[in-house]
């Protein structure tokens, strides 16, 4: 402010100068002085003394505003007391003139005082705003058009507030003042040039207001034009193709590519959605979908190699303008291969069934294998499994043979299960299987088979006709009418019959069923006429030609206890003394036209009761004296005595023998007999009637001739024996089981087996135990071990060959019934190995 000092002094001198022309006080100040700053001296004005002024009180009295000036104290000058703001006091007023009363009091005065604030340019323009926000169309808005701008304003006065305008530079925008008068001036913003707003969006102009002051004082406005969008842009891709490569097993959801295209409009005008336009093939339409803001191409389906093995998207971005604007991209995925198929096998041609006696080289069946994925994933190599007759040749890539390489035989194996397994080359490698079932036909190339080559068949006698005997079953393992089997009893011949009839064929006695094998019996078989039958079985199958097998049928007839005993005629002779004790006086002889255990007989005296003087052989028969002879006992003996069997039941035939004690050297026997009963006669001689000496000589003649005979059957026995050892054995009677053995007491009673027994052992001992045993041709049974008692000596070899009959555990499984079966085992288990050790002579009879 100091600069303003010069002026402001010469002012003060107009104005005083001007008061005292005119009576009235006059000051001018310039505004904003400082505090303390001397307007006038108001005592001097006034005409008072320097001292009235402060005893006179002079003070300046404001008419409605603060008081910016007062009196100061002693002196009694008017200075500046606060900040004078011309602006404030008189905005755009000019002058600027404040009336002041300045009161003197003692006496009371008052003297009008006219102020006036002179204006210092102080103030810069000011617009209105510090900034000016103009919007324009980008294209729409032409070259030329204009817009109104506020201008600024300058709260100082005359030249202070004399304002000019200036525009920073810029090649779109000028600036165009019009002053339609002295006091208004108008502003125009001028588009000079078209806007572009992908070029520039925003322009920043500054308006730039000039005061006229000294300095010059300024003032600015910014002035900001927004170019307003238009849509003039298409959205535009980062890449006009996209190339992707995704394997076969993505999963579902799998980010493909991204695509992204950038508009540079703003607004609606800029905002891209995302769609795809075009598939190919048009199948990928399941397979993938776009999200339509940010442009993400993922799978919502699977990929198939072997299906497609390139997929092309035809994607378009597009705008929200009206009309909207859009662009293309391609999106190229290429689809890679993963070894998810496994090989298959087909079958093309299959030549089923296979003839059992096919040739090698047979080709069975043609095979196709295939894999749908390439390169390492899609060779395949081929075998079969498991090992079998069967082989694999390839033909042509992926076509292959299957072929016979063994012979074939339907009968070990009717049918196989093939299986052509294939094997690709794929990391991991995926297996491929078909199954091919080959059935082999059936050729006649068997004959039936029986099971055992000779059957022998056990068969109770006096059996009804039609009794099942056995039955036989043959095995043809061909099929069908190839083994489909027919049974018929093959001639042989019939054994010796006790009737003395000749051979007869078997046909007469047996039968076979054709189709189930069952033996039956034509006739009741009776044992004194037929013991054994020797015959074949043919069973033959349907084939063609047909084939046939044979079996040998030995059937035994099993003896019933069907006859009772029959008594002989008694022989001459008597005895010339008086028997001691122990003297034989007659002999009982019968027969039984059983065998076996059946003819085995045994004799009791049956009367008198008690104790007698007589007693009988238990198997001997012969009736010799208990005790000696005394008068006591009376001239005649009546003596009953029965013939038992061992059958079950037994059969039995009683004789009667009459003894008389008579005089003289002639004994006389006499007797009658019938079927169930006899009677014999026994003439004893009375003390001195025969010749002791000649019956002893008589009995020793007939022991010596007894002994010989023994000796040589035994002898031709063992001879007998050891043939039938060394050479094979005759039809009927050969078979792994030897003779029958039968054991009798010391005289025993051996005629019941003339014509049925196979042996005969008489021992010493009338008391003993007998052992009977009939052994037909069995198979060889299974070794057990024989108890043995180590108290007795070995028994001699001939006996050896009669053990196994006896440790038989079960019967044969052909035996014709279960009847027979306990019966004949009960039998055996009636003896004892034991009476074997009383054997000491043994005969073979043929």
């Amino acid at each position: 402010m100091d600069a303003h000092w010069g002026p402001a002094v010469c002012l003060v001198v107009l104005v005083r100068t001007w008061a005292l022309v005119s009576g009235q006080v006059r000051y001018s100040v310039p505004e904003e002085a400082k505090v303390g700053t001397v307007v006038g001296r108001l005592p001097q004005e006034l005409g008072l003394e320097a001292g009235d002024a402060e005893a006179r009180r002079l003070r300046v009295v404001w008419q409605g505003r603060r008081a910016s000036v007062e009196v100061s104290g002693a002196s009694g000058a008017l200075v500046v007391s606060s900040w004078l703001d011309r602006e404030e006091l008189c905005g755009k007023s000019a002058p600027c003139s404040l009336r002041l009363e300045v009161l003197l009091e003692r006496p009371l005065r008052v003297f009008p005082v006219e102020l006036e604030v002179t204006d210092i340019n102080d103030n810069a323009p000011l617009f209105p705003a510090a900034r000016k926000n103009i919007s324009m169309a980008e294209l729409t808005t032409v070259p030329g058009s204009r817009f109104p701008l506020e201008g600024a304003s300058d709260a100082d006065i005359g030249a202070n507030a004399q304002l000019s305008y200036t525009l920073s530079p810029s090649e779109h925008f000028t600036l165009d003042v019009k002053s339609p008068d002295e006091n208004r001036k108008l502003l125009f913003l001028v588009l000079t040039k078209a806007l572009d707003r992908e070029t520039v969006p925003v322009h920043r102009l500054v308006l730039t207001a000039s005061d006229g002051g000294r300095p010059s004082l300024t003032g600015t406005m910014e002035v900001v034009i927004s170019v307003l969008d238009v849509n003039d842009n298409a959205p535009q891709f980062s890449q006009s193709v996209y190339k992707v490569q995704l394997p076969e097993n993505a999963a579902e959801g799998t980010l493909v590519v991204r695509v992204n295209a950038t508009d540079p409009d703003l607004g609606p005008y800029g905002d891209v959605i995302y769609d795809i336009d075009t598939f190919e093939p048009a199948s990928g339409s399941d397979l993938f979908s776009i999200d339509t803001k940010s442009g993400e191409i993922r799978l919502k389906g699977s990929l198939d190699f072997e299906a497609v093995t390139l997929y092309d998207l035809q994607i378009k971005a597009m705008d929200k303008g009206l009309p909207p604007l859009s662009s293309h991209c391609s999106v190229e995925l290429e689809v890679l291969d993963v070894n998810d198929n496994a090989p298959e096998v087909w079958v093309t041609s299959l030549s089923v069934p296979v003839p059992e006696d096919a040739s090698v080289g047979t080709v069975v069946a043609l095979l196709s294998v295939s894999d749908r994925d390439s390169g390492a994933n899609g060779r395949v190599r081929c075998w079969v499994w498991p090992p079998s007759p069967f082989g694999l040749e390839s033909r042509f890539a992926g076509s292959y043979s299957l072929v016979l390489r063994e012979a074939l035989d339907r009968e070990r194996v009717s049918a196989y299960e093939v299986e052509v397994r294939a094997e690709d080359g794929g990391q991991p490698s995926l297996r491929g299987s078909r199954g091919v079932h080959v059935p082999v036909s059936d050729v006649n190339d068997n004959a039936p088979s029986f099971s055992q080559a000779v059957y022998t068949v056990l068969a109770r006698e006096n059996n009804a006709a039609g009794a099942e005997l056995a039955r036989l079953w043959a095995r043809d393992p061909d099929e069908a009418e190839n083994g489909r089997v027919s049974y018929s009893v093959w001639e042989g011949g019939a054994g010796a019959t006790s009737s003395g009839v000749g051979w007869r064929p078997a046909s007469s006695y047996v039968s076979v069923d054709a189709e189930s094998g069952r033996l039956w019996a034509v006739q009741p078989l009776d044992y004194e006429e037929l013991q054994a039958l020797q015959f074949e079985v043919r069973a033959v199958d349907a084939g063609e030609p047909p084939l046939f097998g044979n079996a040998t049928v030995q059937l035994f007839v099993v003896d019933e206890n069907d006859n009772a005993p029959a008594l002989l005629p008694p022989p001459g002779g008597g005895l010339g003394l008086v028997p001691p004790a122990g003297q034989v006086v007659a002999k009982i002889r019968a027969v039984d036209a059983d065998s076996g255990y059946n003819a085995w007989l045994r004799y009791e005296v049956w009367e008198p009761r008690g104790k007698g003087p007589f007693r009988v052989g238990l198997y001997s028969g012969e009736v010799s004296t208990a005790r000696a002879l005394e008068e006591a006992d009376g001239p005649r003996q009546r003596l009953v005595i029965v013939v038992r069997d061992h059958g079950e039941p037994s059969r039995s035939a009683t004789a009667t023998l009459s003894v008389s004690l008579v005089e003289g050297g002639e004994a006389a026997l006499s007797g009658a007999g019938s079927q169930s009963s006899s009677g014999l006669g026994v003439l004893l001689p009375a003390e001195g009637g025969f010749s002791a000496g000649a019956a002893s000589s008589s009995s020793n003649v007939w022991l010596v001739v007894a002994i010989c005979a023994v000796s040589s059957v035994l002898v031709l026995a063992l001879v007998l024996y050891g043939a039938a050892r060394c050479a094979p054995r005759a039809a009927v009677l050969s078979g792994p089981a030897p003779a029958t053995l039968v054991c009798a007491s010391e005289v025993g009673s051996w005629s019941y087996s003339q014509r049925q027994s196979r042996s005969l052992c008489v021992a010493e001992g009338a008391g003993k135990s007998d052992l009977m045993v009939f052994s037909p041709n069995l198979p060889p049974p299974p070794a057990v071990a024989a108890a043995k008692d180590t108290s007795h000596p070995e028994p001699s070899a001939l006996l050896d060959t009669v053990s196994s009959p006896l440790v038989l555990s079960s019967p044969p499984p052909f035996f014709p019934s279960n009847e027979i079966n306990a019966s004949f085992l009960a039998s055996l288990q009636h003896f004892h190995l034991s009476s074997l050790e009383d054997c000491k002579t043994c005969r073979l009879w043929s």
